[in-house]
């Protein structure tokens, strides 16, 4: 007979509790950490110092449920424990194809160096890499190498070389599209990847000499640090290396319990799962996530030569098929309405919390407008304080007064929202609302907002690519995609009658590809002809621009390059005061005033902190509050 410790009225532990709580323990082992903190969330995960997010495990757990958990784990935990961000910074290429395929390969070796040295962490990560690639569907039937990433080709590739095992069925078709090539012009450098498999260092050079061999490299040097003994390296690498006995003894307890949490399961209702991600580059790399840990670190400032040339050399190939659109004109006033409803719904808990901080920023506000009276005028309002002197002198004349509002500058907040496809989920859902609860607030303190989209109106190029391919496809053509930039409120709107736009980010189908330089550039200039003395652009994203049509094309770092020139653009010779939020991903290296935030949910906290900051009294530092990373000051 089994006696349960639970009380009456207490409530019963979530089946996936045991799940999580092994998973996290594991991870900490096999990356030899402790203090990493894991949590669980339901957006795509992300690995940001000593914070890694999981996926959120579904009602009902199957065994592939459970595998790809673990392979995000353990990928992380690898991450963690064979990696040297410092070597990986100094050796890495400037070019962003480039930087692609060096970042895409170095954590193929790490999950290469657990997967060799325990057979259930290599099933668990090939469970991971399947699930990647099968989402969306969008891999496995590609004909054309421009739908398919050189790097993730390059990466399995390398994985298959260091454990012999083959690419996921999901991605065959990306290695077979490039195997040829690739085994023609540097098969020889994939094979001398396995002698340096445990030294970071060796293992970076003869990434950067395939990388020759691909016409994929840059002039930079290496640095002079790297010409450290080699017995340095050595004792380096054994100190990367994780536990083989430790990590193994705690990944079989651990799996133990899973098996227990299994069964379990199969008595819980399954629940709603994520939509899968959007068919676009911005899906989930390994590349993107794990590096973003070291991004502050690896963020590096282009040369003064490269920014003379990056605005004349971006072009548009067809700008007729770009549109500049009212929300209201995207979709029926019923089906906003219906929208609204649903994101109301979706987050109806954070509506309080930001609620709160709202009301915060607006006393500040209200603080700072320092109001105060003239007195003793012939016309206003009456002054009972001073009704005294007709009391006791009825000639006396009524006195009155009148309100003045000084140092508080006539101030006009644009906030501008990536709507691509890598923010479906949460995190557009928190961008709407925390832009929706900022705006109604900013607008009692009589700060006008406007609230501004940007996207593409069709995946892979649209009508702009059709029209390449009918013009012969020329060469280098520029950007080759139809803009959306989507106008959901105007500063000279009230929020009352722009509340419901706001809605349409829910509309499955709008969340396309990111264009941010264009963007940038749009609503920069819309701000530019507003009559305000103060004018704050806040950009809100996930990651750097994508276009998968657009870089297939022309160089691997054409858009990122005409965004950096454009923010170097903004920041130095406009009025607008500029700061940027990245969600998941670090925005600091392009952005000089900017925060990167792991989960959605810290952004009402972080967008009204900012702005309030930005409203303290002019040339006052820009504060950092932990644990957000904040870059530059106020010039």
């Amino acid at each position: 007979m089994s006696i349960s410790n639970r009380k009456p009225g207490d409530r019963r532990e979530p089946v996936a509790e045991p799940l999580k709580r092994s998973v996290a323990g594991c991870l900490r082992a096999i990356a030899r950490r402790q203090e990493v903190e894991v949590t669980y969330a339901s957006d795509r995960p992300a690995l940001t110092g000593d914070k890694a997010r999981l996926p959120e495990p579904p009602r009902k757990l199957s065994a592939a449920d459970v595998a790809v958990l673990r392979g995000n784990a353990d990928s992380m935990a690898l991450r963690l424990g064979c990696h040297d961000a410092a070597i990986h910074r100094r050796l890495a290429p400037e070019n962003a194809a480039g930087r692609a395929v060096y970042d895409a390969v170095e954590q193929a070796r790490v999950e290469a160096i657990g997967s060799r040295r325990m057979a259930g962490v290599a099933s668990n990560i090939s469970a991971m890499l399947e699930d990647r690639y099968h989402r969306g569907g969008k891999y496995e039937s590609i004909t054309d190498r421009a739908d398919a990433p050189m790097e993730d080709a390059v990466a399995l590739m390398v994985r298959e070389r260091l454990t012999g095992q083959a690419p996921p069925p999901a991605a065959r078709k990306i290695v077979e599209l490039w195997r040829e090539d690739i085994e023609a012009r540097a098969g020889q450098n994939l094979d001398g990847l396995l002698g340096s498999l445990e030294n970071q260092r060796a293992f970076a050079r003869s990434v950067r000499d395939l990388l020759s061999s691909l016409d994929m490299a840059d002039e930079t040097p290496f640095d002079p640090e790297d010409e450290d003994s080699e017995d340095e390296n050595e004792a380096q690498d054994d100190e990367q290396t994780p536990s083989e006995g430790e990590a193994e003894e705690q990944s079989q307890g651990d799996r133990a319990e899973i098996d227990a949490s299994e069964e379990a399961s199969d008595d819980i209702e399954e629940g709603a799962t994520e939509a899968a991600d959007a068919p676009s580059g911005e899906m989930p790399e390994e590349s993107e996530d794990a590096e973003s840990e070291e991004a502050s670190e690896a963020s590096r400032p282009p040369s003064p030569r490269a920014n003379e040339l990056r605005g004349p050399d971006y072009k548009v190939f067809n700008p007729r098929f770009d549109e500049v659109i009212h929300a209201e004109e995207l979709c029926e006033a019923d089906e906003l309405a219906r929208l609204r409803t649903y994101l109301d719904k979706q987050l109806a808990h954070l509506q309080g919390v930001v609620g709160r901080l709202a009301n915060r920023l607006q006393r500040r506000l209200l603080a700072q407008q320092n109001r105060a009276w003239d007195f003793d005028l012939e016309e206003g309002q009456l002054d009972p304080a001073r009704l005294v002197r007709v009391v006791i002198d009825p000639f006396q004349p009524l006195s009155f007064k009148q309100e003045k509002d000084t140092n508080f500058r006539d101030t006009v907040v644009t906030l501008l929202l990536d709507n691509s496809g890598s923010m479906r989920g949460r995190p557009i859902t928190v961008a709407a609302t925390c832009a929706d609860i900022l705006a109604r607030t900013l607008e009692r303190c009589g700060v006008k907002v406007e609230i501004l989209g940007f996207t593409t109106r069709a995946w892979k190029g649209g009508q702009s690519r059709e029209a390449w391919l009918n013009a012969g496809k020329p060469p280098s053509p520029g950007r080759l995609n139809d803009l959306r930039h989507i106008v959901y409120k105007s500063a000279d709107a009230p929020w009352r009658r722009a509340r419901k736009n706001l809605g349409l980010m829910m509309r499955e189908g709008l969340l396309k590809e990111n264009i941010d330089g264009e963007a940038l550039d749009w609503a920069h200039k819309r701000l530019l002809g507003r009559p305000e003395q103060r004018k704050i652009l806040m950009v809100i994203s996930d990651g750097a621009p994508v276009d998968d049509s657009t870089l297939s094309v022309n160089a691997g770092n054409y858009l990122e390059r005409h965004l950096r020139w454009m923010i170097e653009d903004i920041e130095t010779r406009s009025p607008v005061e500029l700061l940027a939020i990245g969600i998941g991903h670090d925005v600091t290296r392009y952005y000089k005033r900017a925060v990167t935030i792991i989960d959605a949910e810290e952004l009402g906290g972080v967008m009204t902190e900012k702005l309030a900051e930005l409203f303290e009294e002019d040339g006052g530092p820009v504060t950092t509050r932990a644990p957000l990373r904040a870059a530059g000051g106020r010039r």
